[in-house]
């Protein structure tokens, strides 16, 4: 992904797992062999395999570098959990730490993570094993979370302390985090920074979680949208109503993935999703009755 400037911020991207193959009825039980004969010509390579039909699907953080902080959106698998019943993403031994290191920064350096949504495949690298505990990954860092979203895997995990609630992953992966006093709560519209006229603030986008949300960050007519799961795969521009295997409600889920398709549309607003690959950054535009996606490069207008 080309860095993307918004005002005196940039935002990079840290891979963890830079392509993933996986079946279409896998990732959207309802999609049919229509679906992607009917796509298939304007996806990019870097999204589908175009003789397997496979979708393909990265795992990465954002990160927002502005001059006085750094701030991570979402944290992908992590390394050595537990994910039985997810067996690609058990035991990773990914070099994520690495590639955030390529970019100049180490794990003390980071002063904000904003978990879009509690997801194991976003809130992973929340924390590392040490001497057998999980303890923060980013010592300095505050944690935001939804209280929303939040709420709703606690009460869960009241009520079933042994279920493996999100893989397990709330377990090692959010309660330590809270047991160490670096969360924050924060409810839809909460203002996250405002530094040198740019802000950045969250958006509810309930559906794929009960508190999905959307991290907007805009500097004049400069806006960028980072969306979790609101929508995984570039086909779901042209298909929005594919619904992911793991949508916690799907009819709002597509509410919300269509409300960020029509906000971004035909505009200089550039998205950012939890999961496509490839150049990852781009810009909806309406096509038919739908939408396509085209990814920003080099030599792209950013605005």
């Amino acid at each position: 992904m080309i860095p993307i400037d918004i005002g005196k911020a940039r935002i990079e991207k840290v891979i963890e797992i830079a392509s993933m193959d996986l079946a279409g009825d896998w990732l959207f039980p309802n999609i049919q062999a229509k679906d992607i004969d009917a796509e298939i010509d304007w996806l990019d390579p870097s999204c589908i395999d175009k003789v397997s039909r496979k979708l393909k699907l990265s795992f990465h953080s954002f990160l927002i570098r502005t001059p006085s902080r750094n701030i991570l959106i979402d944290t992908c698998n992590g390394n050595h959990k537990e994910r039985p019943s997810m067996p690609a993403w058990h035991r990773l031994n990914t070099r994520y730490l690495d590639n955030l290191g390529r970019l100049g920064l180490r794990p003390e350096d980071i002063d904000l993570v904003l978990c879009t949504h509690l997801h194991a495949d976003h809130v992973g690298w929340n924390t590392r094993l040490d001497n057998g505990r999980w303890v923060p990954t980013f010592p300095r860092a505050r944690y935001l979370m939804g209280r929303q979203e939040f709420d709703h895997y606690h009460r869960l995990n009241l009520d079933n302390p042994t279920a493996p609630i999100n893989r397990g992953s709330f377990v090692d992966s959010v309660l330590p985090i809270v047991e160490a006093g670096r969360a924050i709560f924060v409810d839809a519209g909460d203002q996250v920074m405002t530094e040198l006229g740019t802000d950045v603030y969250v958006e509810s986008a309930p559906g794929h979680t009960p508190g999905n949300l959307l991290v907007h960050i805009c500097h004049g007519h400069e806006h960028a949208i980072m969306s979790g799961d609101v929508i995984h795969h570039p086909i779901q521009c042209a298909r929005p109503h594919l619904s992911n295997a793991a949508d916690f409600n799907e009819a709002a889920a597509l509410r919300s993935r269509l409300n960020l398709l029509e906000s971004c549309a035909d505009n200089s607003k550039i998205l950012l999703t939890g999961h496509f690959a490839g150049p990852t950054a781009g810009h909806v535009v309406s096509h038919g009755s739908a939408f396509q996606f085209k990814f920003l490069t080099a030599d792209s207008p950013v605005a």
